[in-house]
């Protein structure tokens, strides 16, 4: 590695890590600026500079403190439910976030073992200092990635391209010192330091975290370029030293043994399962509640009319909003070697005396010291309805957002965002067409098209229950369902674990065939099997793929009781256990698969980018336009979730925008002479439709 100031350059530019392919060069020396700027070093950042560089863009992440990568400023976890999806899409796509927990974690558990595979949360705390380090290796030695400290005050901008929405175009960006930095796409993940503002009881200080400073410059850049800007707030809890907290009388949670890795080319975790970490949960008392009630005249954060996250609240509004109840604590260790506690579920600003106070009032906690007092955090984001579903600025060309910059709350919501953020500014750069994830695709495809249609008044977080299809978008499936179009459409995806994809592909699609093949009847199957109550209103013969399907069967099972040719699956314990949930999904998936095609139907309609709603000839309500121009819709899909557009209006739309197309269709056909150049240009772009548009128009209007 090279030191020159400030600066860490990779001698790895040289040479690409092997696995991956890289947009070919030339002999000519590298001109002086990036192919993509990435600003912030936080899990979007990271995430949006490692997918911008394994795509083949020469790319640059501008961070405050290059030692601050990979810092975890709230809780010590990754994962949960919905969450733990987002992390194993974002691996499928050669994230970063998973592998480096599965060398960073102290505690794995699967949340919600109670339900289905499909709703499964992989979950796991993390080692903060372990974390950090190891995120900060994976970044500092990833080929054409180049690290910088310094802040950013401004963009540099130029005329619009043509072919594309937008009333400018980035360039580059305007240093703290007042050097420029040239791009050809830059990439917006600044957290909660855009004008961010840290509250500790009636104390205000800028910051975008505790000891950081905020971002101000960028924030008026914005503001003046017409980006809708609103405010949310978020909070922390107090930290606690783990040697002064009592925890005897706690109710302990152990780790799963053994653990569940989140990356699928992970085949196990660091640590030995024993010398996982326990947590330990105890509960708030009405004691803890009258200090908060008595004292809400000294918190400033909670009385600001800002809005906070509705699923992670501070201890304060949960006493406001449900009073007179007991509310969970969880006791987190922060690492192996660490004697730090974060206390879950105990997010406060309260003037630090009073913290204590509250701390001191909970069983188990009587005597525990404070390390660090909980703070506020307020901060600037901007609506991300001014956003296309490939994160790219609609009023800024070549300018990406991600993470809490969009309105969203959480590591794993800011890693997805990063991850497309980086790829599309990736392709945008190399005039390929943009990478979407789908509704029907993926967790991240549901994140990004809510967030882009509908917007956020509070920060936004991922749940199983926002998901549409949940039987198909498992855990499990996400590398079958991402890594291949990772591969041949993004780029960002090494050739190893393509391979690997391709050979669980392969050795899935092998294992149903073989248990499909062995077929008895239900008497044989009930002689071989007497701890599986197979129903005997089932027709003969019955397959060992349908007997999977049962609870009490396993692959582990079935080969006992049919070693040939069960046994070989069995085998390989990975396989056996995506076999068996192919089994349990496989009626479910197969009745979900209409709706899924009729979805992708709705996506495949698209509109024009410049659709001027307010001057179109549609029968169309003033209320519908305003929605319209206000979400710019990208897809008809998109306009049927808009709050308050009619079914009328979605078909009153579509006949608009059929004649359009087929008056475009006829003058593209027909000579252009006495065409005056304005009615030309806006022929090309209202033309924007797809193929299969014209394939489905007539279906949705007949």
């Amino acid at each position: 590695m090279l030191l020159r100031g400030r600066w860490r350059r990779l001698l790895l530019l040289r040479a690409p890590r092997p696995g991956y392919r890289r947009a070919s060069s030339g002999a000519a020396a590298a001109p002086p600026r990036y192919e993509v700027v990435v600003i912030g070093g936080g899990h979007a950042g990271t995430e949006a500079a490692g997918a911008a560089a394994r795509g083949g863009a020469r790319t640059l992440l501008l961070t405050h403190k290059i030692g601050t990568i990979g810092e975890m400023s709230c809780n010590p976890s990754f994962g949960g439910i919905g969450k733990g999806h987002l992390m194993r899409e974002v691996d499928a796509l050669d994230g970063l976030c998973g592998r480096v927990c599965d060398r960073s974690g102290v505690h794995y558990k699967v949340l919600n073992r109670c339900k289905g595979p499909a709703v499964w949360g992989l979950r796991a705390q993390i080692d903060r200092g372990r974390y950090k380090e190891n995120m900060q290796k994976e970044i500092l030695n990833t080929p054409l990635l180049t690290v910088r400290e310094a802040s950013v005050e401004d963009l540099l901008l130029t005329e619009p391209e043509p072919d594309h929405p937008g009333k400018c175009k980035v360039t580059g960006v305007v240093l703290g010192d007042g050097s420029t930095v040239h791009a050809g796409s830059v990439i917006l993940t600044t957290g909660t330091f855009l004008r961010g503002m840290v509250l500790i009881g009636l104390e205000m200080h800028p910051a975008g975290r505790l000891g950081d400073q905020p971002a101000i410059g960028l924030a008026q850049t914005l503001e003046k370029l017409g980006f809708a800007v609103g405010r949310l707030k978020t909070g922390t809890p107090p930290r606690l030293a783990k040697d002064t907290i009592d925890f005897s009388g706690l109710k302990e949670h152990r780790p799963d043994n053994p653990p569940v890795p989140f990356s699928f080319l992970s085949k196990a975790v660091w640590i030995k399962p024993e010398d996982q970490l326990s947590c330990y949960l105890t509960h708030t008392t009405l004691k803890a509640q009258q200090i908060i009630q008595d004292n809400l005249h000294l918190n400033n954060h909670i009385r600001e009319t800002t809005r906070g996250p509705r699923y992670c609240p501070s201890l304060e509004s949960k006493v406001l909003r449900f009073p007179n109840r007991e509310h969970q604590v969880w006791l987190e260790p922060e690492g192996l070697e660490s004697n730090v506690i974060y206390p879950q579920g105990t997010s406060m600003t309260l003037p630090p005396e009073l913290q204590e106070q509250v701390i001191k009032s909970i069983p188990g906690l009587e005597k525990a010291k404070i390390l660090q007092p909980g703070y506020g955090v307020q901060y600037d984001f901007l609506d991300p309805r001014q956003l296309t579903a490939a994160l790219e600025s609609r009023l800024v060309q070549r300018l990406f957002f991600a993470g809490q910059i969009n309105g969203t709350t959480g590591y794993e919501e800011a890693a997805a965002q990063g991850v497309i953020a980086g790829i599309n500014a990736c392709l945008r750069v190399h005039g390929k067409p943009p990478f979407i994830v789908s509704r029907t695709e993926g967790y991240i495809g549901v994140l990004i098209d809510d967030l882009t249609t509908l917007g956020t008044s509070e920060p936004y977080r991922m749940f199983t229950s926002r998901v549409e299809f949940r039987m198909s978008l498992r855990p499990d499936n996400a590398d079958a369902r991402l890594t291949h179009r990772g591969f041949e459409e993004a780029g960002c995806v090494s050739q190893q674990r393509y391979e690997h994809v391709v050979k669980m592909r392969a050795a899935l699609q092998d294992g149903i065939a073989t248990l499909k093949s062995v077929e008895l009847s239900i008497s044989k199957w009930s002689q071989l099997l007497p701890e599986v109550p197979i129903s005997s209103s089932r027709r003969s013969p019955v397959s060992a793929f349908e007997i999977l399907q049962y609870q009490e069967a396993n692959l582990e099972v079935l080969a006992k009781a049919v070693p040939e040719p069960l046994g070989k699956l069995a085998q390989w314990r990975e396989l056996a256990e995506r076999l068996k949930i192919e089994a349990v999904y496989e009626w479910c998936v197969a009745s979900q698969q209409q709706e899924i095609e009729e979805v992708r139907r709705d996506e495949a309609l698209r509109l024009p980018e410049d659709l001027d709603y307010f001057a179109i000839d549609a029968s169309l309500s003033a209320e519908v336009r305003e929605k319209l121009d206000s979400n710019r819709p990208q897809t008809i899909g998109a306009v049927s979730r808009i709050p308050g557009i009619t079914p009328a209006a979605i078909v009153n739309l579509l006949r608009f925008v059929k004649t359009n197309h087929q008056k475009t269709r006829k003058q593209k056909s027909s000579p252009q002479t006495g065409m005056g150049k304005t009615h030309l240009e806006k022929a090309t772009s209202q033309k924007q439709i797809s193929a299969e548009f014209a394939e489905e128009e007539p279906e949705y209007l007949c």
